[in-house]
C-alpha cells in the first residue's frame, strides 16, 4: 500500500438525502478513505462537512435561474438567444468556482457524480467540460443515468450542450458507467470506453438486524404478529410496476400478507398512488403507505412517534418486491441479498444482462403475473428450510460480485491510471 493518499474532489449538483448518487458517491468516498485517499465535496446542496466542502447556490438544480434554464430547453426545438447567454453566463460563473475550489482544497483528482450524464443543470456540465478543457484535470466521470434513457430530455432545444457536455469526451477523462447496457450505448454514441462499477453494498458488515429500537415496528405501522410482510422497498412511480405486487398478494388469497410501501411519490404526483389504492381495494389487499415512518436515520417525529431507518423496514419484512419496469441498475434488489430476504424481480433489461448470469435465486417474472409464479413465493413462504437456501446463496453471490472489495478493485484501476502508482 502506497504510504499517501492524494486529495479527491467530488463534484455534483447534489451530495445530501438519500438518493442514488449520493449514496453511492459517499461508497466511494469511504473506499477511498481507507486506502489514505481524502475526499472534498463540491455541490449545490451538501449535507457533508462544511471543513471540507464548498457549496455552490448554481450548482443545484432546484436553483430558480437553472430551472428557468431547463423549462426553456426541454419541450421546445428552439431556445431564445437570452437563454444561451443566461447558460453561458451562468456556466462561467462556475468554472471560476471549479478553479477555486480545486485550488483550496489541493484536488488531485476529480469525480464527477452524474453532472456529466443527466442535464438536470446544464449550466454546470457546460462549466466542468470547459474547465476540464482549460486544465486537463485528471477526472472520473461517474455516470448514473444517462439523457438519452429518458423520454422527457427527447424533445429539446439544447442538443449543442448535450453534445458538449453530457458527457464531455476530453482525453482526461475516465469513464465510469453502471451497467452493461449504457456502456455499450456510451461507447456507441460517443466513441468513448468506460469502466463498468457496479452499485456496491458493504457485504462484509453483517445486517444490524432486530434490536430494542425496531423491535416495534411491525406493531407500530399496523400490523398483526403473524402477518406476512411483502414490503416494496422504492418510490411509487410508474415505472416500479407496483400494481404487479398488488396483484400477486391478491392471487395469494390470504388477509395476513399485506403489502408496505416504504417510500412517498416524490416529484412526480399522485396519479399513480391513487390507481393503486384503487386496485388493492379492487384485489382485497391490504396497502400500507409508511413514507411518514422511513426516513434517513432512526429518531422520533413531531408527535413523538418512533422513525424509523429502511434497513429497520428490511429486517421485518418476509418477501421483498421489485416488479419494476426499468432500472438504471437495481439497489434494492441488492439490498434484498444483503437483508438475506426472498425477492419476486420482473426480468427488466439490466437485471438480465448484468444481475441474473450471476446465478441469484430469486422468483422472476416476464411482465406479467402467472399461476406458477404465486405458486412459487407461497413455497417461499411455507417452506421455511427452502427459504433459507435460497437467501443465503444470494447473501454468497451479493458479496462475491456487489461488495466493497469490488468497488476497491475498480477504484485502484481508475486511480492507477492517473497515478501510475497502486494506491489502493
Amino acid at each position: 500500500m502506497a504510504n499517501s493518499g492524494h486529495n479527491i474532489g467530488f463534484v455534483g449538483t447534489r451530495f445530501a438525502g438519500t438518493d442514488g448518487v449520493s449514496l453511492e458517491a459517499t461508497k466511494w468516498a469511504k473506499v477511498l478513505w481507507d486506502h489514505r485517499h481524502v475526499s472534498y465535496w463540491y455541490g449545490g446542496l451538501l449535507d457533508t462537512d462544511p471543513a471540507i466542502s464548498m457549496e455552490v447556490p448554481h450548482a443545484y438544480f432546484g436553483h430558480s435561474d437553472i430551472q428557468w434554464i431547463h423549462q426553456r430547453c426541454f419541450g421546445h426545438i428552439t431556445r431564445d438567444a437570452d437563454v444561451t447567454r443566461r447558460v453561458l453566463a451562468i456556466a462561467d460563473h462556475l468554472k471560476s468556482t471549479l478553479y477555486d475550489f480545486t485550488k483550496k482544497f489541493g484536488i488531485e483528482i476529480m469525480v464527477v457524480q452524474n453532472a456529466l450524464t443527466i442535464p438536470m443543470n446544464i449550466p454546470l456540465g457546460v462549466a466542468i467540460s470547459m474547465f476540464i478543457a482549460e486544465t486537463g484535470f485528471p477526472t472520473i466521470a461517474h455516470h448514473h443515468d444517462f439523457y438519452w434513457e429518458r423520454d422527457r430530455f427527447s424533445v429539446n432545444s439544447c442538443g449543442d450542450f448535450l453534445r458538449m457536455a453530457f458527457p464531455c469526451t476530453l482525453p482526461s477523462i475516465q469513464h465510469v458507467t453502471i451497467n452493461s447496457e449504457a456502456q455499450r450505448i456510451l461507447s456507441h454514441r460517443r466513441g468513448v470506453s468506460s469502466l463498468l462499477v457496479p452499485n456496491v453494498l458493504d457485504f462484509d458488515v453483517e445486517p444490524r438486524g432486530i434490536d430494542d429500537f425496531n423491535a416495534d415496528f411491525r406493531e407500530n405501522i399496523g400490523l398483526a404478529p403473524d402477518d406476512v410482510m411483502f414490503l416494496q422497498p422504492t418510490r411509487v412511480v410508474p415505472r416500479k410496476g407496483i400494481e404487479h405486487a398488488i396483484s400477486l398478494i391478491g392471487a395469494l388469497n390470504n388477509p395476513r400478507c399485506k403489502l408496505v410501501i416504504s417510500h412517498a411519490s416524490g416529484d412526480e404526483g399522485d396519479e399513480y398512488l391513487h390507481a393503486l389504492q384503487e386496485l388493492a381495494v379492487h384485489n382485497g389487499v391490504a396497502l400500507l403507505l409508511i413514507s411518514d415512518r422511513i426516513n434517513d436515520e432512526r429518531g422520533l417525529d413531531e408527535q413523538g412517534r418512533k422513525v424509523y431507518d429502511l434497513a429497520d423496514a428490511y429486517n421485518h419484512a418476509d418477501f421483498i418486491t421489485y416488479p419494476s419496469l426499468y432500472e438504471g441498475f437495481g439497489n434494492a434488489l441488492i439490498e434484498a441479498f444483503y437483508y438475506r430476504k426472498p425477492a419476486l424481480v420482473n426480468r427488466y433489461s439490466n437485471f438480465v444482462a448484468d444481475i441474473e448470469p450471476r446465478g441469484f435465486d430469486v422468483i422472476t417474472m416476464n411482465g406479467f403475473l402467472t399461476r406458477e409464479v404465486s405458486e412459487r413465493v407461497q413455497r417461499v413462504i411455507d417452506d421455511a428450510e427452502h427459504r433459507q437456501e435460497m437467501v443465503d446463496k444470494n447473501f454468497a453471490l451479493g458479496k462475491q460480485f456487489y461488495s466493497y472489495a469490488v468497488l476497491r478493485r475498480k477504484l485502484r484501476v481508475l486511480i492507477t491510471n492517473f497515478t501510475g502508482m497502486d494506491d489502493l
